[in-house]
């Protein structure tokens, strides 16, 4: 009993002594700082973090404005039809022009030729819809070009860091731990964040791309109608 009191005596306070110091190792240690840890990329991080910020400008700048115009009204089309059918172009053509998309943009373009021949005001919406279309691929070149261009900037930082490697080797005329992990660091931050940054631009790139395709079909779909309701009536 005696022999498990002094066992007692000197483990307990040893186990403190380590608490206190590992509490005081933890208290010694800084948060990784991110901006701080970019930086360490090298000098290909700056225009590549350009990119990110102007990826997102597009990518927020299309978003807003595929909302707007690709709405769509399912009442658009049945209001102008019973216009059309009532005898009254100029109120069809005012309630396709209010709808301020691109949906009542081509519905207006083919109303104001209403007594021509068919294949003027078939013509002149398709010609309205390849505008349309236009306006919303405005812009996507950018995003395809950024989603080439990240990766290739991340690799040249990457061979930086490669030159940082055999430079400091070739200084310090050893191979140690600190000789290379300056530029291991620099090859990793770089090359990751020029991925990561391709892959945002790709990504959205592709996804606005089917947004079109999509909204294309629609349209050709709202303008057989309207075909259809200066035709039969119907």
């Amino acid at each position: 009993m005696m022999n498990l009191m002094l066992l007692l005596q000197d483990t307990i306070p040893a186990a403190v002594q380590d608490t206190s110091a590992a509490a005081a190792t933890g208290a010694k240690e800084e948060p990784i700082r991110f901006f701080e840890m970019l930086m360490n990329g090298g000098i290909m991080v700056i225009p590549i973090l350009l990119l990110l910020f102007f990826t997102l400008y597009v990518i927020i700048e299309r978003a807003i404005y595929y909302n707007k115009v690709t709405k769509h009204n399912e009442a658009l089309i049945n209001d102008i039809r019973f216009q059309l059918s009532s005898g009254k172009i100029e109120a069809a053509q005012m309630t396709a022009s209010k709808a301020n998309t691109a949906e009542g943009n081509i519905l207006e373009s083919g109303i104001t030729l209403i007594g021509r021949p068919l294949s003027e005001i078939e013509g002149m919406m398709e010609k309205q819809t390849n505008v349309e279309i236009g306006m919303m691929e405005k812009k996507l070149g950018w995003l395809g070009l950024v989603a080439g261009t990240a990766p290739i900037l991340g690799f040249i930082g990457t061979i930086g860091g490669v030159i940082v490697i055999f430079h400091t080797i070739s200084v310090e005329g050893e191979i140690t731990i600190d000789t290379i992990s300056k530029g291991l660091y620099q090859k990793m931050i770089s090359s990751g964040l020029g991925l990561v940054v391709g892959v945002i631009a790709y990504s959205a790139y592709h996804y606005f791309n089917v947004v079109i395709d999509n909204f294309s079909l629609r349209l050709q779909r709202q303008a057989i109608q309207f075909i259809n309701a200066i035709t039969t009536g119907k």
